[in-house]
């Protein structure tokens, strides 16, 4: 094998064993398997998905599929992409390490459980969700251990109350992923859930009300039949909530992202787009229309014409 390969787009040798097997790239977060044989992070991890269970080098089978990462050789990589910063090759961060499942596991069993102090409860909430935002793997990891569900309840406990400190981390939580078809019908048949979906997305705080209107839009998409769509539509004070959202964005980087695509999902359901209308729709959407981004303009321009071909 050679001592180094000759890179694309640098002026330097890259020496062959800083490359990744599978993707002849730098590695950035090298891992080692197994068989003994490192890779790049995403590289051993996308063969994995795809349904591989042998070692792409030495093709012997992969006993499990913990990987472990191999620090000495990610720090040699940095030392050597220092040395050579007059090519142009800039120094990789040390990548964040994904969490333990384990600990995951822990982490959701103390917020779900009724008999652990309120602050216990609510510092688990917020250190998943820490996690969640720092890695995509660790999301994956969360997603996997029946955390839906658990957030499901936990944002819906008390519907007969005001909403707590508990129920907007667990809200702000369960948005960050895709609701199965069950939970969208738990949510959208309660007529209880509804209309704390209702107060939620009409709340004093600009992130509750942001991260009600990605739970409507998510319970929206993910509801199979027009019946259990229209149990969210129906209701003058979402429609209400969602575009008070889009009335002022500026200070709240994401109400129009996610205030565009919940009205979106809103209109979609023919018999109720008057309550958009009723609710100012059109007008808004006009107002805010250079704020968006070209996908998100184009959703708008989409609510506008179904909202005014009710009118």
């Amino acid at each position: 094998m050679p001592g180094s390969l000759e890179p694309l787009d640098l002026g330097v040798h890259i020496p062959y064993h800083f490359r990744c097997p599978i993707s002849l790239e730098l590695m950035r977060d090298p891992v080692t398997v197994s068989t003994g044989q490192t890779y790049d992070r995403p590289s051993i991890e996308s063969w994995v998905a795809t349904g591989n269970t042998t070692c792409p080098v030495t093709r012997a089978p992969l006993s499990d599929f913990t990987l472990i990462p191999n620090h000495t050789l990610r720090r040699l990589i940095q030392d050597w992409c220092v040395a050579n910063r007059s090519f142009g090759v800039e120094r990789i961060p040390t990548p964040k390490q994904p969490a333990d499942p384990t600990h995951i596991r822990h982490l959701l069993a103390q917020s779900a459980s009724n008999s652990n102090p309120y602050p216990t409860r609510l510092s688990a909430l917020r250190r998943l969700r820490g996690l969640a935002r720092d890695l995509d793997k660790n999301r994956s990891t969360i997603s996997s251990q029946n955390s839906r569900e658990i957030l499901v309840q936990l944002v819906f406990a008390d519907t007969s109350s005001e909403s707590s400190e508990l129920t907007h981390e667990a809200l702000a939580l369960l948005v960050l992923f895709p609701l199965p078809e069950s939970d969208c019908a738990a949510v959208a048949s309660d007529p209880d859930r509804v209309a704390y979906l209702a107060r939620l997305v009409q709340h004093s705080s600009m992130e509750v009300r942001v991260n009600s209107a990605a739970l409507i839009e998510n319970v929206l998409a993910g509801s199979r039949t027009a019946e259990l769509r229209a149990e969210i539509s129906n209701v003058d004070e979402i429609h209400q909530g969602v575009v008070s959202i889009l009335r002022n964005p500026i200070a709240y980087p994401r109400a129009l992202k996610i205030g565009i695509k919940a009205l979106f999902a809103l209109c979609l359901v023919k018999q109720t787009r008057n309550k958009a209308v009723s609710a100012g729709a059109p007008e808004t959407l006009i107002n805010t229309l250079a704020d968006f981004e070209k996908c998100d303009s184009e959703r708008a321009l989409a609510n506008w014409s179904k909202a005014i071909s009710v009118t």
